[in-house]
């Protein structure tokens, strides 16, 4: 879907070359790219928090990324890691063992005594903050409460079969705040994960709703050799950028699915993938990104998205033709 087009101007054909001259940023292409951020901006800021969704989105995504933990009180919060330790230190409020273990283990209140600053100012001096100290870890609900519907959101369940009851709340959620409609029709929200059961469970409650089917670090082969199960199920898939090659693009593309690699931070692996014809990808630096796309980025991340679920009912309809 959305492949190069030629264009004909008196009988010369216009080649578009989407390998960039040395030195040249740009990547010349008709093609849409998404620039999801990856956590936030969280090259630039601690991830996974208000600050550094806000810094994505002023940065030019169009999409700002969401993991998922639940907590054992039944309440979704968004954090990457299944356990504290990496990013949660205790404040004044804390008991012990409040910020280390396992999310699950912890109830919000205990999650909520945490800060998620201090480690990023250690671990990242050169973009240390004092500000950052005190951040806290948001829930879900406080992340669709402050954006609403004013951006997208690229949701991920993490580690779902250890935490029973994550898709069911995650899709409560989703109704409670009007984005189930928005997400199906114009894929304001689209939700992936590594665990096929996962999202085949949210595909039997929602089969409306755009999921990606995500791959930890393989070879294009395996990838494609699963891609007909996924496509009962998935309208993308996520592989390692690693994995990205010309022939999975094109398988994927042959099936109508979007290909959004993870995770990329470099410019010059930015264009390569681009050049290979991938329909967005994932960085922690979104205004890399948005330097690399140009003219071609999308200036609003809400009609980047509806864009980009158009292409994808076209080319599952047959009213566009087949991707390569």
């Amino acid at each position: 879907m959305r492949r190069f087009t030629l264009v004909l101007i008196a009988l010369v054909p216009l080649v578009v070359f989407a390998v960039p001259a040395s030195g040249q940023e740009k990547v010349p292409t008709d093609e849409q790219v998404l620039n999801i951020g990856h956590r936030g901006a969280s090259g630039l800021v601690p991830e996974h928090t208000f600050p550094a969704y806000d810094l994505a989105l002023k940065q030019g995504a169009d999409y700002i990324e969401q993991d998922l933990q639940l907590t054992a009180d039944g309440v979704l919060v968004v954090l990457h890691d299944e356990a504290l330790d990496r990013t949660a230190r205790p404040t004044e409020e804390s008991a012990p063992g409040d910020c280390t273990g396992l999310v699950k283990t912890k109830t919000l209140a205990q999650i909520k005594t945490c800060e998620v600053g201090s480690w990023f100012n250690e671990t990242y001096p050169q973009y240390a903050k004092p500000g950052y100290v005190g951040l806290k870890i948001p829930t879900l609900e406080q992340v669709f409460k402050r954006y609403d519907k004013s951006t997208n959101y690229y949701i991920e369940t993490k580690s779902p079969a250890a935490s029973p009851g994550m898709e069911e709340e995650l899709l409560r959620l989703m109704g409670k705040y009007e984005l189930l409609r928005p997400a199906a029709k114009h894929w304001r929200v689209l939700i992936q994960s590594f665990s096929p059961d996962s999202l085949q469970k949210i595909h039997a409650s929602a089969p409306e709703l755009p999921l990606i089917q995500l791959y930890m670090k393989s070879d294009s082969q395996t990838i494609q050799a699963t891609l007909d199960n996924a496509r009962t199920y998935a309208v993308g898939i996520g592989p390692s950028k690693e994995d990205v090659d010309a022939s999975l693009v094109a398988a994927a593309h042959e099936r109508c699915f979007d290909v959004h690699p993870y995770t990329v931070n470099e410019k010059a692996e930015m264009q390569s993938l681009i050049a290979l014809g991938v329909d967005g990808m994932f960085t922690n630096f979104p205004r890399r990104l948005d330097d690399v796309l140009g003219r071609n980025a999308v200036s609003n991340d809400i009609e980047a998205a509806n864009r980009a679920a158009e292409a994808s009912r076209d080319c599952r309809n047959g009213t566009q033709g087949s991707a390569g």
